[in-house]
């Protein structure tokens, strides 16, 4: 809340929408992604492991397959949007297409994969600890006997795997964020886990999980939406269009 009184009252209403095009641009397709890879993921890992149904372990591994695919796709616009939201690239980016330009002008094409390995870890745990956990608490859960049941069911499991997901992931959202919004040419932080030591030195443990409190309020009910949303859209896809 302290965050968000003094954005507003030192840069504008408007500033907490500042790079708002790339995600817009990119949620639907990197949902979509990776529901689809998991999908893809849990059929191939049932072939090679010889198994008929789904266990934890198995939701584990697509899931965390799943993360790194939709991870290659989604790289580009995390950094242009992370670009667009730092306070001291204030005046430098013009919007999103001026912020791709520059980028690649003063950096090169390659700069817009700044952070992929990052970002692969970050999608990596969080994909694995949301499916690992569905998997669980889905089987916890009383039997649903009815459509209400249902979706209450899905909500639950979504949000648990969110929450869980988010706690696994935050400090590689923090240095996938610092290796993105360095444009600098000698960088302080270049590769995952060497950024996670240096911040956990240098600034405590707790710096890796600065901006937990709004991502987990965002990603953990947000996850439970997720799989609701999910579960009654391939529903009614496989019932009309299948």
């Amino acid at each position: 809340m302290d965050c968000f009184k003094k954005i507003i009252k030192n840069e504008g209403f408007s500033r907490l929408y500042r790079g708002i095009l790339p995600p817009i641009l990119v949620e639907a397709p990197k949902r979509a992604i990776k529901f689809s890879a998991n999908e893809q993921y849990s059929t191939l890992f049932k072939k090679i492991y010889g198994k008929d149904k789904m266990n934890q372990s198995l939701s584990i591994q697509a899931g965390i397959s799943a993360g790194c695919t939709e991870a290659v796709v989604i790289v580009p616009f995390e950094l242009v949007k992370i670009r667009l939201q730092d306070k001291g690239n204030a005046g430098k980016y013009n919007g999103t297409f001026d912020a791709i330009t520059k980028i690649i002008k003063h950096e090169g094409p390659l700069a817009l994969y700044n952070g992929l390995e990052a970002t692969v870890w970050r999608h990596a745990t969080w994909n694995g600890g949301y499916f690992g956990v569905i998997f669980s608490i889905r089987r916890s859960l009383p039997k649903a006997e009815n459509k209400q049941q249902q979706l209450r069911n899905n909500f639950i499991a979504g949000a648990i795997g969110g929450t869980v997901g988010t706690i696994l992931n935050t400090p590689f959202d923090v240095v996938k964020t610092r290796i993105q919004n360095d444009s600098g040419t000698v960088k302080k932080y270049n590769w995952t886990l060497p950024a996670v030591k240096i911040v956990a030195q240098e600034e405590g443990f707790g710096a890796l999980y600065k901006g937990f409190v709004p991502k987990v309020l965002r990603l953990g009910p947000g996850g439970g939406i997720l799989l609701v949303v999910f579960d009654q859209v391939t529903t009614w896809m496989k019932k009309y269009l299948l």
